[in-house]
């Protein structure tokens, strides 16, 4: 893979990871053009392709750490005490043990998120290869989006998250491993769907990202271990996406915050049926022959 190549596909994903219009799809559909144009890359749906995707995932994980530094780090040391706490079987109040059942709930999402992903693989990298499929699923993102914003205010805090409300979210983020089914997306709008407030909704979604995107990338390198290596993938095209991904991501994802504060995501609705239309009616040709 040539660098610049690498720097376009980080720019894509760091400008669409945290935009709830699937950056997944995005990368899926410049990766088919590109091939169509003649250059050197892996099918999309092959293993080295799908583990250059989770490296750039993993990019813009820096990002999150860096908009939600000051949260991050009082979740982080919240966690770190409680979990000290209850070690030590010191008595504490439900308030007191926030941080550490936050973590067990992030564990939960996680885990139905693994099932979820697990049972859908083969589906998953056939979406992968069917970019028309992909214009469906923009579709369907779209539609999410626009009713989140008709949305009455919703009554949750964090401390009235619970199993349910962890398992329905990590499900949305295991269908949201298909292209076009934005993660961020789907993950925040069934976090308000189940009564989960913006904020929450939006810092829980971020968060969540952290050890699904790291744990999959694992996974992912493994396949790709297991099936010879790299061929046409390097090193240092990876790092330079990988940076890319994660300068870009920090403008990004602060964008997206200011849209959902203000409950103004059905902008990016339009966007999402402008882009399906363009597929499905031929003006975005990313068929490969």
């Amino acid at each position: 893979m040539a660098i610049w190549i690498a720097v376009v596909l980080g720019i894509v994903q760091g400008v669409f990871m945290f935009l709830p219009v699937s950056s997944t799809a995005h990368l899926v559909l410049t990766q088919h053009w590109m091939i169509q144009q003649g250059h050197n890359l892996p099918p999309p749906e092959s293993a080295e392709m799908i583990f250059f995707d989770l490296v750039v995932h993993v990019g813009t994980l820096v990002s999150i750490v860096v908009v939600f530094w000051p949260s991050l780090k009082k979740v982080v040391s919240g966690i770190t005490n409680h979990s000290w706490q209850w070690a030590s079987q010191k008595k504490g109040t439900y308030g007191e043990l926030l941080y550490l059942r936050m973590a067990l709930l992030c564990m939960l999402s996680v885990l139905a998120t693994a099932v979820v992903g697990l049972t859908l693989k083969l589906s998953i990298e056939h979406v992968f290869a069917t970019p028309i499929l992909v214009a469906g699923t923009l579709t369907l993102t779209g539609i999410l989006l626009w009713w989140t914003d008709g949305l009455k205010r919703r009554p949750y805090g964090l401390r009235d998250l619970n199993p349910r409300i962890a398992t329905i979210i990590g499900v949305a983020q295991g269908f949201a491993l298909i292209p076009g089914l934005s993660r961020s997306g789907m993950t925040i709008t069934f976090a308000l769907f189940s009564g989960l407030k913006r904020r929450w909704a939006a810092e829980y979604s971020f968060f969540l990202a952290i050890p699904t995107i790291m744990a999959a990338t694992l996974v992912q390198g493994i396949d790709v271990v297991r099936l010879g290596g790299f061929t046409d993938l390097n090193w240092t095209a990876l790092a330079v996406a990988f940076v890319v991904s994660a300068l870009v991501g920090i403008v990004a994802l602060k964008a997206v915050l200011f849209f959902l504060y203000r409950a103004k995501l059905k902008i990016f609705s339009f966007y999402l049926w402008g882009m399906a239309a363009l597929v499905l009616f031929g003006f975005l040709d990313t068929t490969i022959v």
